[in-house]
């Protein structure tokens, strides 16, 4: 059968392990977990309460996933890695402090640990914190700790718009200075600014391959990309969790800051607000709420009716962030398909849904 090398059934296989949206295509094997994965849950955070057969129990860690998935059975086989963002929440909690000596540590033994259970290596999602929180010091640290076990990282890297070049530069050099294997996740080019260069980005695998690193890469073939109207709202506006997040977006104080971030960018941080040109039509809310299979352009009028002066539009996202709790899915359209099929033909590249 067919490998979904990126997958994000994790949650969906304890609720439905027939998986017949898969088996159908022809996947037989699922690979999960991008930053955050089904374990661990200990320390600052909190276990997560699952159903198994209709009996309550508790996920601490990657292991006791492993264990309800054979319990409750399923039809794919399974492979995931441990999420950094797991590792980092588990030690340093929704906090933006850096990690004592003594912390970093404590995150290797959980790495170890996770290992040890069977991850299949070590995952990242840079893009937001918990990943972005991290320093490339900090991922080889973790990194040579997989690399202790067999292990590969996986990442989706820190920028795939404006920063994509250094993003993928930063990849490799994990992979590089660790010692081990690296599979770039989703690799794209999601900034109109850049669409057309994806041959820069095959060159800069292509030279790391030819000096021994093993670099490779997987796609999803298609060209929008789920993620969320909070990835909208930059770093800063997240620490402390999605509750302080909200409290910032109700406060009138803090939204020249929050807007001029989001209209000008922020250095190092990818914006999904600029990488599609500011466009409302270009997102696509997949939320389960009232405005589900609506364009943000849509939405914005729908909410803006009646209302003279109209309001601001970015207004209008904090205050529907706020009503649904700092978080609305939402799918962007921002990247080609010129870009895809390049990367798609390279020999070193799979394919993976994205989906579950």
């Amino acid at each position: 059968g067919f490998i979904d090398i990126h997958s994000h059934s994790d949650w969906l296989l304890l609720e439905d392990g027939h998986a017949q949206g898969k088996i159908r295509q022809g996947v037989t094997t699922e690979v999960l977990g991008e930053g955050g994965s089904a374990g661990p849950f200990k320390g600052k955070a909190a276990a997560r309460p699952v159903s198994v057969r209709n009996q309550a129990t508790q996920i601490r860690t990657l292991g006791d996933y492993f264990t309800a998935l054979e319990r409750s059975g399923v039809s794919v086989n399974v492979a995931s890695y441990v999420g950094a963002g797991n590792i980092w929440q588990c030690v340093m909690g929704s906090a933006f402090d850096r990690p004592s000596t003594a912390e970093l540590q404590r995150m290797k033994d959980l790495v170890a640990e996770a290992m040890t259970d069977g991850a299949f290596g070590l995952s990242t999602a840079l893009m937001m914190p918990p990943g972005s929180l991290a320093t490339t010091d900090d991922l080889v640290e973790l990194c040579r700790v997989v690399k202790q076990h067999g292990g590969i990282y996986s990442t989706h890297i820190r920028d795939e718009g404006l920063g994509v070049f250094d993003s993928v530069k930063q990849a490799i050099e994990i992979g590089e200075r660790a010692g081990l294997p690296v599979d770039i996740i989703h690799l794209k080019i999601a900034d109109e600014k850049y669409w057309g260069r994806m041959k820069e980005v095959v060159a800069l695998i292509e030279a790391a391959r030819s000096r021994g690193v093993n670099v490779q890469a997987n796609v999803y073939p298609y060209t929008r990309g789920n993620n969320n109207l909070a990835s909208i709202i930059p770093p800063w506006a997240h620490e402390g969790g999605t509750s302080q997040l909200v409290a910032r977006l109700k406060d009138p104080a803090q939204r020249p800051r929050l807007k001029r971030d989001i209209t000008q960018g922020l250095s190092g941080w990818y914006n999904h607000y600029t990488a599609v040109g500011g466009d409302w039509s270009r997102m696509l809310v997949s939320a389960n709420n009232a405005y589900r299979g609506m364009t943000m352009d849509r939405v914005l009028a729908l909410r803006s009716e009646g209302k003279t002066p109209k309001p601001d539009p970015l207004d209008l996202l904090f205050d529907l962030l706020i009503e649904h709790e700092g978080s609305v899915s939402t799918v962007y359209a921002h990247h080609t398909e010129a870009d895809m099929n390049l990367a798609l033909v390279q020999p070193w590249c799979s394919v993976g849904s994205d989906g579950s």
